[in-house]
């Protein structure tokens, strides 16, 4: 019988890996699940709730762990929980492979097996699996919501007997899942829409969401989107000529969201402190790049700060401030992955290393940092 553990993630984040949906579907395909008691409690998940599904409500994350085959966790687990696990045992999570590479490799020197989420394949079989996606997407939605509460002005546009309040005007910056969901948020809510990407693809689904795309379309556009479906990073030239066109868009928007994020790099800078003093008091600006650093050059991570009357959130973990339904998303996505590992008639672990999908999110095994992406270069 394989055991999952699931364990209470740090004070600063709501989300938990495992919800009473998923508890259910495990039980099913024959594991143990065991649970630290108010591990899903900030994402409304009582200990009552998943006991009612199968799972074995235990007091600390110590006896979670205690010889179970999976560590299942939203943030990288810590060293003295991962060496609870059995022999060989495996964590499966947002591990940020990239950031704090001496934290990682003490991980891995525990002997446990590493999966990190951010690392999934984008393939058509691995989108069920997409936790990005899928925390994106709130993220985005969640985005928008902040901002028209910050903006203190209604979004639609209103006909009164007493005169007409205009519409608010949001520019998104960055038409991934986040910003087509905040493209998509913001019409909902009455907003004039416009967006930009610098990837050609993105142009038709910004216009089938009812927005205007707004991008300097020359060659080096036309060839802007890496095989794996990401923005090329461009030349000097283009982000000059990008960065005039944005310069003279920017100056009338109510509402900007940044959504440009390369997961493991800076995000790129595509608001100036110019672009900034050239907005109007009361225009608000969430930045969803602001862990890489901000899309903003006035993003300060973390914080809200204010502008010459404009207001900068970077604010980090949008998709936390909705827990339940983060929680209930990238439960699924790894309960989806964990099936990829399961042997349905003989109850046990039957993991294929030559999965692309398992050779894709495997970081470390056998004590050592093995994703090709994260070894030195010319190694």
């Amino acid at each position: 019988m394989v055991t999952v553990a699931v364990t209470p993630e740090a004070p600063e984040e709501p989300r938990v890996a495992i919800s009473p949906e998923t508890v259910r579907k495990l039980v099913a395909l024959g594991a143990k699940v065991r649970i630290a008691s108010g591990s899903g409690a900030r994402s409304r998940f009582s200990d009552e709730t998943y006991k009612a599904q199968g799972a074995e409500i235990v007091p600390s994350a110590a006896e979670a762990v205690a010889g179970a085959d999976i560590l299942l966790k939203v943030r990288r687990p810590s060293v003295e929980e991962v060496r609870g696990l059995t022999s060989g045992g495996m964590a499966i999570a947002m591990l940020s492979p990239t950031d704090d590479r001496p934290g990682l490799d003490a991980l891995a020197q525990t002997g446990t097996t590493l999966f990190s989420m951010e690392f999934m394949p984008r393939i058509t079989r691995a989108q069920s699996m997409d936790v990005l996606s899928s925390q994106a997407n709130l993220a985005g939605y969640k985005a928008v919501v902040n901002a028209a509460a910050m903006f203190e002005q209604a979004v639609p546009m209103m006909m009164t007997a007493a005169g007409t309040v205009p519409a608010a005007k949001a520019f998104i910056m960055g038409v991934g899942v986040a910003g087509l969901q905040a493209i998509a948020t913001a019409r909902r809510l009455g907003a004039i829409v416009s967006a930009t990407d610098v990837r050609p693809a993105t142009k038709e689904q910004v216009a089938s969401l009812g927005a205007k795309f707004v991008a300097v379309e020359d060659e080096e556009f036309k060839q802007a989107q890496t095989a794996a479906g990401y923005a090329k990073p461009m030349s000097e030239a283009y982000q000059q000529k990008q960065a005039e066109l944005v310069a003279g868009h920017i100056k009338v928007q109510d509402i900007v969201i940044t959504t440009a994020l390369i997961p493991g790099r800076p995000a790129p800078r595509l608001i100036t402190r110019a672009m900034v003093e050239s907005m109007k008091p009361g225009a608000v600006i969430i930045d969803l790049a602001a862990e890489r650093g901000g899309n903003c050059e006035l993003t300060k991570p973390g914080e809200i700060v204010e502008h010459n009357g404009v207001r900068i959130d970077g604010t980090l973990n949008l998709a936390g401030q909705v827990p339940v339904n983060a929680s209930s998303l990238y439960a699924k996505n790894l309960l989806t992955f964990i099936e990829l590992m399961i042997d349905k008639k003989e109850k046990t672990l039957k993991v294929d290393w030559e999965d692309d999908v398992i050779k894709g999110t495997l970081v470390a095994k056998g004590g050592q940092v093995v994703h090709p992406s994260l070894q030195p270069k010319g190694a």
